[in-house]
């Protein structure tokens, strides 16, 4: 039987425009519709739910809302014949938690073709460890490698090394035999970064270049790039021929100020990151990896657990570039 009533985080806005957050009850009924109702049991923080947690009408255009683009946890209710009940499931991006009650309750109810079942040799609590950041980064990861990239051609390059992206990507870039080199503005997280298996630190202010040169000397064989702007200037005219940048982020700037010179003289190539609306055969293809060949070992070195009720001022810290790793929200402790 269906529990009717659960715990959500919400998101209202005053009547003066402010935004405030609070841990409310809420009925299933109030849930928007699809075909299947799911028990969460994990979510995970990212970036973009500290967005609309904050009241970013870029990402949520009404509020009240529940923010959380990620969840996992058991159906209890399907209309669709691909889920039964209490079948291990999973949902990441889409349009969960930006304008559909999102992952930081208890219950969602979604689409059927947003919904994934768990793939063997992951846990429910391990799948939000990775979240939709490590999905980002094991996106990057897989496009790199499709393109050509291979560990023998040279050093990667992963900026914003610290965050739930940037972090997952030195750590499945490093399982996979690359030189990886993290780019980062907090050095206190050297060791941090070193037991994920990165092999040099490099602060984001060295890895900036102001010369106003079209072209840099050849550095990097790929680079996973998290904040935009001008490091993502700086490693595109530093990348080696043949080479390949994913970019998955704007933390810094959704600006591009670089020569086509890159491109058309070393043959760079830029990919471009969603993975929100990833078709759903790549989606499987890339879950299917997390748990297996690219499952990591050091990925409980990645996870800090929360309750809903105490996820508050994490979400504050991922504004202000405090967060280490990745922030996994336990639903259960507030059942």
């Amino acid at each position: 039987m269906v529990q009717r009533t659960f715990k959500a985080l919400v998101v209202t806005e005053t009547p003066d425009g402010k935004f405030i957050r609070r841990v409310t009850e809420r009925s299933a009924n109030d849930l928007p519709p699809g075909e299947v109702l799911i028990r969460v049991h994990y979510s995970s923080l990212n970036y973009k739910d500290a967005l609309s947690a904050t009241g970013n009408k870029g990402v949520t255009k009404t509020y009240p809302h529940t923010p959380g683009v990620d969840a996992a946890g058991v159906v209890e209710e399907s209309a669709s014949p691909l889920f039964k009940n209490g079948e291990a499931v999973l949902v990441t991006g889409y349009d969960l938690g930006s304008n559909t009650d999102g992952g930081f309750a208890q219950c969602i109810r979604v689409p059927a073709d947003w919904v994934v079942k768990l793939p063997t040799g992951l846990s429910l609590r391990e799948s939000m460890v990775y979240g939709t950041a490590g999905f980002t980064a094991a996106l990057s990861v897989y496009k790199l490698l499709n393109h050509g990239v291979e560990p023998g051609q040279g050093s990667v390059a992963i900026t914003g090394a610290t965050g739930g992206v940037g972090s997952m990507a030195v750590a499945l870039l490093a399982k996979s035999g690359f030189h990886v080199a993290a780019v980062t503005g907090k050095m206190d997280a050297k060791q941090f970064l070193l037991d994920l298996g990165a092999r040099e630190i490099i602060h984001r202010d060295e890895a900036k270049d102001a010369s106003g040169k079209p072209m840099l000397g050849g550095r990097w064989a790929g680079a996973v790039d998290t904040v935009g702007g001008d490091l993502l200037t700086t490693i595109i005219r530093q990348t080696k021929t043949e080479g390949a940048v994913a970019c998955c982020g704007n933390i810094d700037s959704t600006d591009l100020h670089v020569s086509i010179y890159p491109f058309i003289l070393r043959g760079v190539s830029l990919i471009g990151i969603g993975s929100a609306f990833l078709p759903m055969r790549l989606r499987l293809e890339i879950w299917k990896r997390l748990a297996s060949e690219w499952k990591l070992d050091n990925l409980e070195r990645l996870a800090t657990e929360v309750s809903l009720t105490d996820l508050d001022p994490y979400i504050d810290l991922i504004l202000r570039g405090g967060v280490r790793g990745r922030v996994i929200v336990n639903l259960a402790s507030v059942l």
